[in-house]
């Protein structure tokens, strides 16, 4: 079931949404930051799942024609941008921050930093990296794809798989880590 009138406009104070797409009960936004032009939805497309921006930084963009998933995390501490026609199934996580820090005392700090304000306030030596994926793509199930990475034009990733690796344009990847199992063909596209 899609959100009411009144339920998509507080969505619009966290992002800029096109009229046309649609947000459904199980999807949320999650902007720390406060500047909905820092989460901003396409045309035509449907979000089931979640969209997170840290308080320290990030930003979504997902294009046209695009499907997110119930379940599906995206979290951003720098950048996700997403393109056109890309199909992102459910309890998918697409994350382009390790999201903590390696140093365990700094880790400590921020954890009870984010006790007492509900968040990581600043982005201390937490490593990010822009993820990008490309038009036409397909993310299946319970796949995770990790910081940095760029999923080729009509690329499929594999179900659970654990992408951290750039995948070429129309290359089918599986598994942990994803490795290349075949490209796809001229006639399959």
């Amino acid at each position: 079931m899609e959100l009411q009138k009144n339920e998509t406009k507080s969505l619009s104070k966290q992002a800029l949404i096109s009229d046309s797409s649609v947000f459904y009960r199980e999807s949320s936004i999650e902007n720390l930051q406060n500047d909905k032009s820092n989460v901003v939805i396409g045309d035509n497309t449907h979000i089931r799942g979640g969209l997170l921006i840290f308080k320290y930084g990030g930003k979504i963009v997902i294009g046209n024609h695009c499907y997110v998933g119930e379940g599906a995390r995206l979290w951003s501490g720098e950048s996700l941008t997403i393109g056109n026609n890309v199909l992102i199934s459910h309890n998918v996580s697409i994350v382009d921050t390790d999201s903590h820090e390696i140093n365990y005392l700094e880790r400590a700090v921020r954890y009870k930093e984010m006790l007492s304000t509900g968040h990581w306030e600043t982005k201390g030596s937490i490593k990010t990296n822009p993820i990008i994926i490309k038009d036409y793509a397909w993310i299946n199930f319970g796949a995770s794809i990790l910081k940095g990475v760029t999923v080729g034009k009509g690329a499929i990733i594999g179900a659970g798989s654990v992408v951290t690796k750039d995948v070429p344009d129309w290359t089918i990847v599986a598994g942990n880590p994803a490795q290349i199992i075949r490209t796809i063909s001229e006639s399959e596209r």
